[in-house]
């Protein structure tokens, strides 16, 4: 069992930048079993959405509509994954979730609210 507990998010305006992270914690072997930490997204009546994820070695992938304006980082030794998110318009408001290995667990999710 992994808990990820996330914290950031907030109210900004358009072209402004907020920043999430996200820890996880559990026993040793589910820690240990975490290969990938990412991002994903869902805006009312939308379906989540895959927002940035960070592999153990350190390949990421990005959603086309967040390329060049997010960035995710990993911190290892903290089982810690954070979003940094500049530029952020409008349609990037959603609640944000911290998943780990593609959706095996959840956080509780932030809302990222970007008014214009």
């Amino acid at each position: 069992q992994v808990q990820l507990v996330e914290s950031g998010g907030g109210t900004v305006h358009s072209g402004g930048s907020l920043s999430l992270s996200c820890a996880a914690s559990g026993s040793i072997s589910s820690v240990n079993s975490i290969y990938a930490m990412g991002w994903y997204r869902q805006a009312p009546g939308k379906q989540r959405e895959l927002v940035a994820v960070i592999t153990s070695g350190g390949s990421t992938n990005y959603a086309d509509s967040v390329k060049e304006r997010f960035t995710i980082s990993r911190e290892y030794a903290k089982n810690t994954v954070y979003l940094q998110m500049n530029s952020l318009k409008p349609e990037d408001t959603a609640v944000y979730y911290c998943t780990v290995n593609y959706g095996s667990y959840w956080g509780q999710g932030t809302q990222v609210t970007v008014s214009s």
